[in-house]
């Protein structure tokens, strides 16, 4: 893995020297795009929208539009805008991670301590771990300023970017109808639950998609034809919701049986 990030993590006066590496990766298949008339390579060029020329990287800058001019920004800017938190992830306080909801989080990154910095590194994971607590910090990185949140998985620190307030939408235009749940359907749900109910182990679960969709994609090279299996799916009417939860009930001791 390659670091992505270097600089320090502290609670209180506690600073410890540290790299980030990106703790996940996509597994999608890596697809091209083509003129489907004769399978020739789309490429991107970056352009200048005046001369039609194409532009190299090196001669590319960001650039602010204010009024009809645009401020141009260097490297230098985007540090100066706020030294601390380009370099520090400064946690400014604790929270109990039930008190976080599952939709804030976004990417999740492992934290290697660097020279010297083990002991304290040892410390703070050791606490969280103890406590159950999530430390809250705040940090900027690819010209970005991050909220995010500091746990541990398998004796490693771990910082997650978590969505700040403003990055969630209000959820009021979502129409969801105002029907009622008997007594009678809410306990037979849950007992439907709790027979499904199984410590979670997040191995079992395998990207199966990827590797159906390589199958087609070697059954067409071989000029095989591909079998495609139908997969329908009607919506539960209220009136059948008492006779669907009983069935799959009964599906469920079949399956333990």
């Amino acid at each position: 893995m390659k670091s992505i990030w270097n600089g320090t993590i502290s609670f209180g006066l506690v600073s410890i020297p540290i790299k980030m590496y990106s703790a996940s990766e996509s597994r999608t298949l890596d697809l091209d795009m083509l003129d489907k008339h004769d399978h020739a390579r789309i490429r991107y060029k970056r352009v200048n929208e005046d001369t039609g020329e194409e532009v190299e990287w090196k001669n590319i800058v960001k650039g602010y539009k204010k009024d009809d001019t645009y401020i141009v920004l260097e490297k230098e800017d985007f540090e100066n805008a706020n030294v601390k938190k380009s370099k520090t992830i400064d946690i400014e306080e604790f929270v109990e991670a039930s008190e976080v909801s599952d939709l804030l989080f976004k990417n999740p990154y492992y934290l290697e301590p660097q020279k010297e910095g083990g002991k304290a590194y040892n410390l703070l994971r050791d606490v969280l771990k103890k406590t159950g607590k999530l430390g809250v910090a705040t940090f900027v990185m690819r010209q970005k300023e991050n909220l995010s949140l500091i746990g541990v998985y398998k004796d490693v620190i771990v910082l997650h970017v978590i969505r700040f307030a403003e990055e969630i939408r209000d959820p009021k235009e979502i129409k969801v109808p105002k029907t009622k749940t008997s007594e009678k359907e809410i306990k037979m749900a849950e007992t439907l639950i709790e027979n499904y109910s199984e410590k979670f182990d997040f191995t079992k679960y395998k990207d199966v998609y990827n590797k159906q969709l390589l199958k087609i994609i070697e059954s067409k090279a071989s000029g095989k034809k591909v079998k495609v299996e139908k997969s329908e799916s009607e919506p539960t009417a209220a009136k059948d919701l008492m006779a669907k939860l009983k069935a799959s009930l009964e599906q469920g001791k079949k399956k333990a049986s």
